[in-house]
């Protein structure tokens, strides 16, 4: 039997990847990189878009 999957629109800006670590090219001292952790700005990090008619009722 197939598992339900609730209707959660992928964000279009990141392609439901929305968390990315950046490497600044630069290392700590005990020899791991400096990385940034960024999340898309379109969906706040979640990857997925809330429909329409929540956006417009403001919920």
């Amino acid at each position: 039997m197939p598992q339900s999957n609730p209707n959660m629109p992928i964000c279009r800006d990141c392609d439901g990847f929305a968390t990315v670590a950046i490497d600044t090219g630069t290392r700590h001292t005990d020899g791991t990189r400096v990385t940034l952790r960024v999340d898309c700005p379109a969906c706040t990090g979640t990857g997925h878009t809330r429909p329409a008619a929540l956006v417009r009722a403001g919920r």
